[in-house]
């Protein structure tokens, strides 16, 4: 007979191969019961946000469910800005914690069920007579609702003997069920053969459709961009123009506003897509497509509720021959033609007059030094821009960003090992801020031992740079804001990885030295970056904070 945690980690092996743990009290029996699961790989973190993180970063990169696994407590409470970030990024994963026994709580418990549905995750709690069948309904709801599922155990359970159940039926395959309207299909098929000059703009769920949504955009001589989260989706596309909002150049904005009709597919189309209301022309017929049951934003004209693979195919089945780009675009395109994902940007000046490093300079080397397959793991922070700004991304889904849609720092170190075990070939680069990476920095560790190639760039200056230039700007004092100067190169060395504290351009030909020599192994480079230089996204965000 089968305890309750070795049934659980029965199901949870017949449904994925990747569970990410810390364990405790609360899931010692669990993470035991999976260890001797020969079909799962339980990676160890070190700080429980990391469980869940790096479950998320996983999850957006080979679109197969991961799961997280934390004990109970101060455990469960460490990973909840992880589970918020996920349930904000609609990511389908499982999350199995210890729970209070079923006698009751106990004085350390708190309401876990009612701290994960506050957050916006859905919530099981396995019980001894049926937990097989609780488990697979936590990955059924995970996956066709694109949501977290927390699922909890009871303590008094985790090693009870589990019931016999009725043996299930298959494990879960997502399905949709929407049915398909043609007239919605054709209305939309018109509105692009008729454009002038049509765009398509990608989200992160349309990375299946990538393929598809190239052959759509040479169907109907759209220009194509895509959300900061979903660059690479157009990797190699002739007239790609990159980013879409507040990261976009200043050459792509005037592009994308030359749009007439817009098909936003897979992408939620926030205030940081849109520029805050500003990306597109107030002319433009706004389409979207998405699997949330209505439109997300008010700006849309029509919506259709599809899966992008699916939705796409048929679009293409209702377009005649390729059309002739240049000519649609009326010759403004043939600047796209030649574009890289992002074009148009300002080198800098090498060092910022303050003598320290001009992050823009820094990042058009290391896009040429770093290997060109490689996966970026972006923090949040100010410098986001600058990884958003000048890095190359291979495909769709080389780039998460775990943390920005709730808006976070600090996740970065701890989504990366997610991305390492989902990438083994590639390198790991891994953007992160002084303040962010500090955070994080427990999992450097799990970094350096999941991953055979990575390089973490720190971009020191010293400070919380988003809240120094927005906040500062405004005369609040930036005491709290600063940073002292921290030795990231030494911090490195402590976890077993390579430090390079890098102060000049010349400093920086010593990473090619270590991709010269096969690009093995953890490697941290401390940027000592001037503040003085600040990214246009925030330089826009502080006019509009100004203007109200």
């Amino acid at each position: 007979m089968h305890t309750v945690s070795e049934t659980i980690a029965g199901v949870v092996a017949d449904h994925t191969t990747e569970v990410f743990a810390l364990m405790g009290n609360g899931n010692a029996y669990f993470t035991d019961a999976l260890a001797r699961q020969d079909r799962v790989r339980l990676t160890a973190v070190r700080h429980e946000a990391a469980t869940v993180a790096s479950a998320d970063a996983y999850q957006r990169i080979t679109r197969r469910t991961a799961v997280a696994t934390t004990t109970y407590g101060p455990g469960y409470t460490n990973a909840l800005t992880p589970l918020a970030e996920a349930v904000c990024s609609r990511t389908p994963l499982v999350f199995v914690v210890g729970g209070e026994p079923t006698t009751g709580r106990r004085p350390w418990d708190v309401d876990q069920v009612q701290l994960a549905q506050s957050v916006g995750a859905r919530t099981l709690t396995v019980d001894a007579d049926s937990p097989r069948a609780i488990t697979r309904q936590a990955f059924s709801i995970a996956g066709s609702e694109h949501v977290p599922v927390v699922l909890f155990i009871p303590y008094d359970l985790a090693s009870a003997p589990a019931a016999d159940e009725v043996a299930s039926s298959p494990v879960h395959q997502e399905t949709t069920g929407w049915p398909v309207d043609s007239s919605q299909l054709e209305a939309f098929a018109g509105l692009l053969q008729g454009a002038q000059r049509p765009l398509i703009l990608a989200g992160r769920g349309a990375s299946m459709a990538a393929t598809q949504l190239g052959a759509l955009a040479e169907r109907i001589g759209a220009i194509t961009t895509t959300t900061a989260p979903a660059r690479g989706t157009f990797a190699g596309q002739n007239y790609d123009v990159g980013v879409c909002g507040g990261f976009a150049s200043e050459t792509s904005s005037e592009l994308i506003r030359q749009a007439d009709v817009v098909l936003a597919v897979g992408a939620g189309l926030n205030q940081f897509t849109t520029a805050f209301g500003t990306q597109f022309s107030p002319d433009c017929t706004l389409l979207q497509i998405d699997v949330l049951p209505e439109a997300t934003n008010q700006r849309v004209d029509r919506y259709f509720r599809s899966e992008a693979v699916e939705a796409v195919h048929a679009l293409l089945e209702h377009l005649p021959e390729p059309q002739d780009l240049p000519v649609r675009w009326a010759g403004l395109a043939e600047h796209a033609r030649s574009s890289r994902l992002n074009f148009d940007r300002d080198p800098g000046t090498g060092q910022a007059p303050d003598g320290l490093l001009d992050p823009r300079t820094a990042m058009v080397r290391l896009n040429e030094i770093l290997p060109a397959n490689r996966q970026v793991v972006s923090d949040g922070g100010h410098f986001i821009g600058w990884s958003s700004y000048y890095f190359d991304l291979p495909a769709p889904d080389c780039l998460t960003m775990v943390g920005t849609q709730y808006q976070s720092i600090g996740l970065g170190l701890p989504s990366a090992p997610g991305a390492a075990i989902a990438r083994p070939e590639a390198t790991i680069v891994v953007a992160t801020g002084d303040g962010g990476g500090v955070m994080g920095l427990p999992d450097l560790d799990s970094l350096v031992r999941t991953a055979s190639s990575a390089v973490v760039l720190v971009f020191n200056d010293g400070c919380y740079g988003a809240e120094i230039h927005q906040y500062g700007s405004q005369g609040l004092d930036e005491a709290i804001m600063e940073i002292d100067q921290l030795d990231f190169a030494k911090l490195a060395e402590g976890f077993g990885a390579k430090g390079l504290v890098v102060k000049t351009m010349q400093d920086i030909e010593e990473v090619q030295q270590w991709v010269s020599a096969g690009a093995q192994g953890t490697l941290v480079l401390d940027l000592r970056i001037s503040r003085s230089i600040v990214a246009p996204y925030i330089l826009e965000i502080i006019e509009l904070t100004l203007k109200k």
